[in-house]
């Protein structure tokens, strides 16, 4: 399948959530959904040789790498070694508000430079081969008026080479607005977005931003390329994933009939973390949503969470928390 196929949906790269971990969880709800790793900056991987944060398993491909950075060089040297890892897609980042990555010098704030991240994302592409090089913006940042902004960037960046871009319908205010604020508090401007998949026929849009079903997900698909999910597809993985390969994608049929075959799937990769030397808590503290909504799943959160923490904590614990909640659980 094509990866442009696969990006009709995908999980927005999430940091401290969207670890290996979290992914490989993801990953055995469907089996189609592009998944993304948290931002790696191409100053840790290039100046601080921290390519540990590249490790990930083969069994969660499809899987993308989103890159924090505003060197282009640096960028094309992190690409480089992104692709000799394997990884189907390098992704940069011109959409996080933090203070952190606004002093960085990259993130949302580069919506104020498309001529840098035109720069940026040519170099990239000549470091990435035949592995596509993607964007995630926002619609601008601050005072812009994201009507004027957002084509001239989307132009910018096309033109550069880039033919996938995913765009937060929000804009993200880099002064008097926190991260989580940003997420929430600037109004969604979804038929803005529309319009730049009309106009930008020859690009692979998708659409991110307060999108928590999946119904909504095939709303959107009406008029968008992709769709990527955020905090929805962790509070609530099964609601977005369980069903995704035969409703999204097509498939005959979904690689886990119910929540209680999504767990039970896991077993293999948490059984190697703890033998790995890895603790229970650093895998099930992103399976905490997966019965949100049915029956017995505050016993399952409550059971798992205290469970992990003990010394030793082992597989029982996951099997213990499982038998708060019936097996009919979908």
């Amino acid at each position: 399948m094509e990866l442009d196929t696969h990006a009709t949906l995908s999980v927005a790269p999430m940091m401290d959530w969207t670890d290996r971990h979290c992914r490989a969880f993801h990953r055995v709800m469907s089996r189609r959904t592009l998944l993304y790793t948290e931002m790696v900056t191409a100053a840790a991987l290039v100046r601080g040789g921290a390519v540990h944060l590249l490790d990930f398993d083969a069994a969660e491909h499809p899987v993308a790498l989103q890159l924090g950075g505003s060197d282009p060089l640096e960028l094309a040297r992190a690409t480089a070694l992104a692709v000799e890892r394997g990884y189907a897609e390098v992704n940069l980042n011109v959409g996080c508000p933090s203070d952190r990555v606004q002093s960085g010098h990259f993130g949302a704030v580069l919506m104020e430079q498309p001529d840098l991240v035109a720069r940026c994302v040519a170099e990239m592409i000549n470091a990435a081969g035949d592995v596509p090089v993607t964007v995630k913006c926002r619609i601008g940042v601050d005072d812009q008026t994201p009507e004027e902004v957002l084509p001239d960037f989307l132009a910018r960046i096309r033109d550069a080479g880039v033919r996938r871009v995913t765009v937060h319908a929000r804009k993200a205010w880099l002064q008097g607005l926190s991260p989580k604020e940003n997420r929430d508090i600037p109004p969604l401007d979804y038929e803005l977005v529309y319009r730049m998949a009309t106009a930008f026929p020859d690009l692979h849009l998708s659409i991110n931003g307060g999108i928590t079903t999946l119904d909504e997900v095939a709303g959107h698909l009406r008029h968008m390329k992709g769709v990527m999910v955020g905090r929805a597809a962790y509070h609530d993985p099964a609601a977005i994933l369980m069903r995704a390969d035969t409703r999204i994608f097509g498939a005959e049929s979904d690689p886990c009939p119910t929540r209680h075959d999504a767990v039970l799937a896991m077993v293999p990769h948490i059984e190697a973390h703890l033998d790995a030397g890895g603790k229970l808590g650093q895998v099930t503290r992103h399976m905490l949503g997966t019965f949100a909504g049915q029956p017995g799943a505050r016993g399952w959160r409550r059971t798992l969470s205290e469970g992990a923490t003990r010394p030793g904590a082992g597989i029982d614990v996951l099997h213990e928390a499982l038998s708060c909640v019936t097996e009919a659980a979908a």
